[in-house]
Parts: structure tokens; C-alpha cells; sequence
């Protein structure tokens, strides 16, 4: 082919895209949202978690099976499942601040309901230990029942509650540092579990444990902190993508462990290592990864309500979506003030743009737990949009 007639072929290829749609566009910009918004989104969130309370103050059950449902060993997953949901649409109501009388009643039956079920949550067998998930959103709801609580006798039953939620975490390590939910992987079944540690899993535990010692001034394991650090560690690639387990990091350019698949899970792990001193999570790293996010978060929303774990591109599941959310909100906190307000402005016209006709948000079908957790995710990132906004 000569030069010239190559010259013609591009031209004529470039005509074709061109007039098929395929021109190089400007994407079209996301929506941002105003104090209003947010404010009326919070106020339909907290609608929806009062109408949605079951009668004895949790959130979510064992209904609303479908065709392929998560593996859960009963009754002690659902425990699980429901202390997991129960403490993140109490901390989203907490974080709502809604003057309200019925929002006040709501949450006065979530904190009678978390008291006394929380020290009962175990793994459910050898096989699950989706209790993790219970202990560390529990920390997160008793951390805010503990800072908003006036009574000093119930601010220390508070404190002393979150100690037996740490300590009951602990129990449950890996052999391998960090914490997993499954360890079904093998015919070994362990007291201590040495199946799946997960990056995303023990940067949860540790920033609900950090959170609660901050505040309450629970004490922590350091021995056990410092393995899962170690364990977060040895799941991160040169580029702070992290692989999705432990197992993973032999194999850490697979769909799932490459950034795309991990966006959801950078921003928790960034922000884990960040709190306990990992000098490597600079500034520059939170802002490219929160970029990323922003950018790319319809990786994650293309995934959003489908049934099947796991299906999407690079083996996103839709349970990653609002988890994603949150822990946005946990990194780019890290970053000087001054940073906080655009970012708060693109994430609420994101989180509202998903918001349902009913006031709740939920990205996976999981039981009837996927609307508590996804609201109670979504107003806590919210919540920290509306403080940003308001301290600019």
C-alpha cells in the first residue's frame, strides 16, 4: 500500500467512526449536587429506614430468597447478616442528625436491639465467619452512640460494649493476618480460620477498630494490628490496587486484582494502611485512586442489582457499589480540608442520582439486607458531603 492511498484509508476510517457515533466526544459530566439535595436526600434515607425497622429495632431478614442466594450456614450467617445491615443503617440514622421525634424512637429501639445482640454474634460455623462484617459495623454504630450519648453511665456501657466487640473480632484472625468471611476453600476446618483473608475485609475491621479508639479509647491488639497490616500489605500491588484475598497475590494481574477490579477495595485499604502509619499511602496516592473512583465508577454501577457475584467486568460484584461509597468518604477525609468540598460535591450528585423511589439505596439482592446496608452506607457518605460542604 502506498503512502498516499494509507493516508486516504484512514481518512475514510476516520469518516466512518465519525459518522457512526464513534467520534471522540467530551464525556458527559456527571451531576454534582447542592446542601438542598442533600439535605432532601438524607431526610427520604431516613424515611425509609424508619418505615423499614423490624419491630424488635434491627434491620433486614432471611426473606425474600431468590434463585442463587449467598451461602449461609444457619442461623448464625443471618445473625451475621442482620448485626452487619443493623449497624450501618443505625450509623447512617445516627450521622443523619434528623431532629425528628420518630427518628429519635427509631433509634433509641436500634440501640436497645444492638446492646443486647452484638455480644452474641459468633461465626456461624467453621465454614462462614461473616461475623466479621457484624463486629466491625457494630463498632461503627456503638463509636456514634457513644459520641452523641450525654448520660455518662450509658456513654461507658457504650465503650465497654465496643471493648467486647474488638476483643470478640480478635478471636476470629486469620492465621494469615486480617480477617476473611469464608474459609470453605479446603477439607481443613480450624478453630482459629486459615481459609480466605481479604484485603478489603481486614482494612473494615481495622478502620471500625481505629475509629472506636480514637473515640472511646478501646484498646487494641498491636500484635494482631500489625500482622494485618502486614497481610494488607503483601495483597498490594506497586500501583495500590489490591488483590481481592490472600490467595490472590499469586496471581495479581487477573481481572480482579487489576485497579478496575479493585476500586472499590483501594479506597478501603488505602485508607487502613494510611491510619496505621503506612508512610507509602501519600496524598498523591488517596488523590489518584479518588480520582480513579469518580472517574471509573460506573465500572462498579454497571454491576449494581445484578444477581449473580462476581458477574460484571473484571469480576466486579454489586455489593462492592455502596461499600465503594463509603470508603471513598474514608480516604479522601485524609486529605487536607481544603480537598474535601469538590470531592463532596461530585459524590452526593452520584449517591442521589441512585437513590430509589422509596428513599432507600441497595446495589445487590442480598436476602432483605441489601436496602438497610445500602442506605445506611449511603447516608454516612452523605453525612461527611454536607459536613464538607458546610466547612469549605
Amino acid at each position: 500500500m502506498t503512502r498516499s492511498s494509507l493516508r486516504v484509508s484512514i481518512c475514510l476510517l476516520a469518516s466512518v467512526f465519525c459518522g457512526s457515533g464513534f467520534a471522540a466526544e467530551a464525556p458527559a459530566k456527571k451531576p454534582v449536587a447542592n446542601l438542598a439535595q442533600i439535605d432532601d436526600a438524607i431526610r427520604r434515607g431516613v424515611d425509609f429506614l424508619i418505615a423499614d425497622q423490624n419491630s424488635n429495632g434491627s434491620w433486614g431478614g432471611p426473606t425474600r430468597t431468590k434463585g442463587l442466594n449467598i451461602y449461609a450456614p444457619l442461623p448464625g450467617a443471618h445473625h451475621a447478616f442482620r448485626a452487619g445491615a443493623s449497624g450501618l443503617a443505625l450509623a447512617g440514622l445516627i450521622d443523619a442528625k434528623d431532629p425528628r421525634p420518630e427518628a429519635a424512637a427509631t433509634l433509641e429501639k436500634a440501640a436497645t436491639w444492638t446492646a443486647a445482640e452484638l455480644p452474641k454474634l459468633r461465626r456461624a460455623d467453621q465454614t462462614t465467619t461473616y461475623n466479621a462484617w457484624g463486629h466491625a459495623y457494630g463498632l461503627r454504630a456503638l463509636t456514634r452512640l457513644y459520641q452523641q450519648e450525654k448520660d455518662p453511665a450509658r456513654k461507658a456501657k457504650w465503650a465497654s460494649l465496643a471493648q467486647e466487640q474488638v476483643d470478640l473480632a480478635n478471636r476470629y484472625e486469620d492465621v494469615n493476618g486480617g480477617w476473611g468471611y469464608l474459609d470453605l476453600f479446603d477439607d481443613v476446618t480450624t478453630k482459629v480460620p486459615s481459609g480466605l483473608p481479604t484485603s478489603f475485609t481486614t482494612a473494615t475491621v481495622l478502620l471500625a477498630m481505629a475509629e472506636a479508639r480514637d473515640v472511646m479509647g478501646v484498646k487494641l491488639d498491636e500484635k494482631k494490628v500489625a500482622r494485618s497490616i502486614v497481610s494488607i500489605n503483601m495483597q498490594r500491588t506497586p500501583d495500590f490496587a489490591y488483590t481481592y484475598s490472600f490467595p490472590h497475590r499469586m496471581h495479581p494481574r487477573t481481572d480482579i486484582n487489576r485497579p478496575a477490579g479493585s476500586l472499590a477495595r483501594s479506597q478501603a485499604c488505602n485508607a487502613a494502611l494510611r491510619v496505621f502509619g503506612e508512610k507509602l499511602v501519600t496524598d498523591e496516592v488517596i488523590t489518584t485512586w479518588a480520582n480513579r473512583f469518580l472517574d471509573r465508577e460506573g465500572f462498579l454501577s454497571n454491576v449494581r442489582k445484578r444477581p449473580v457475584p462476581h458477574e460484571g467486568a473484571f469480576r466486579i460484584a454489586g455489593y462492592f457499589y455502596y461499600y465503594g461509597i463509603f470508603y471513598f468518604t474514608e480516604s479522601v477525609s485524609l486529605l487536607p480540608k481544603e480537598a474535601h468540598a469538590e470531592y463532596a460535591r461530585r459524590l452526593a450528585g452520584v449517591i442521589i442520582e441512585k437513590q430509589e423511589k422509596d428513599g432507600s439505596w441497595w446495589d445487590y439482592p442480598l436476602y432483605d439486607y441489601h436496602q438497610p446496608y445500602g442506605t445506611g452506607y449511603s447516608l454516612m457518605a452523605l453525612a461527611w458531603c454536607r459536613e464538607a460542604l458546610n466547612s469549605k
